[in-house]
């Protein structure tokens, strides 16, 4: 059975271990090497994004933290309930979540920010094992359609289960339970920039996420997660 994280000096991609390495020589203090999921055991929520940033999540160790993306992805889950404690950009800041957990489609820094398809495939099994072992999860948001295609195929799902577009929402079978899909354009420096995605769009993304699981007929025997966006949030 596979785990739900790849080893550190996983090689199944040879492309991204290569870049992994050059990266070490260049950068030695760098985390440089496959990156775990974050968050909650018993996350209700999980959080799929498509691959750590060369100087974030590689750098820092941790999910979306050390770049632009992590900025607005962790002030979103304060906002909403789901990350306690101050994000200060490394690791190391005592942020936790609660019941949410963040991982990648992808878990190794691929060059110019684009895994290839087959590298996607090849990391896909521990994506799948991921889901598989967050028996409370209730819900997935998908950030870009990349995260969004892989977590359909990591549900042992045709594409078009599901279409992508920004706050679309789906139903889909779990292994552990019924799921809801929710997708959003990634938090990227570059779509926040162009206005494709703004501030607005991403909270009420977390805004029906937060309303489908504190939803009594949903999860009366799971409890809800209590509070909801800070004033002035």
């Amino acid at each position: 059975m596979i785990a739900p994280e790849p080893p550190r000096d996983c090689g199944l991609c040879p492309r991204l271990a290569d870049f992994r390495h050059a990266n070490a020589r260049a950068f030695p203090d760098w985390h440089n090497a496959p990156v775990d999921s974050f968050g909650d055991a018993d996350a209700r929520l999980l959080i799929v994004g498509l691959a750590p940033g060369l100087k974030g999540a590689n750098r820092t160790g941790r999910p979306f933290t050390g770049d632009y993306a992590g900025d607005l992805l962790y002030a979103t889950l304060s906002a909403f309930g789901f990350a306690r404690g101050e994000y200060a950009a490394h690791a190391g800041d005592g942020l936790t979540l609660r019941e949410a957990m963040i991982t990648n489609a992808v878990r190794c820094v691929p060059p110019q920010n684009k895994p290839e398809s087959h590298e996607a495939a090849a990391c896909r099994p521990f994506l799948a094992a991921r889901i598989a072992a967050l028996p409370r999860l209730r819900a997935v948001v998908a950030l870009g359609k990349i995260a969004h295609d892989n977590t359909l195929k990591a549900l042992g799902l045709k594409l078009n289960a599901a279409a992508f577009a920004h706050s679309a929402v789906a139903d889909l079978p779990g292994p552990n339970g019924p799921l809801r899909l929710f997708s959003s354009y990634h938090c990227s420096r570059y779509n926040t920039n162009t206005g494709r995605l703004t501030e607005a769009m991403f909270h009420a993304v977390f805004a029906d996420v937060r309303a489908f699981l504190e939803t009594p007929s949903r999860n009366s025997s799971s409890g809800g997660i209590s509070g909801g966006p800070s004033r002035g949030a």
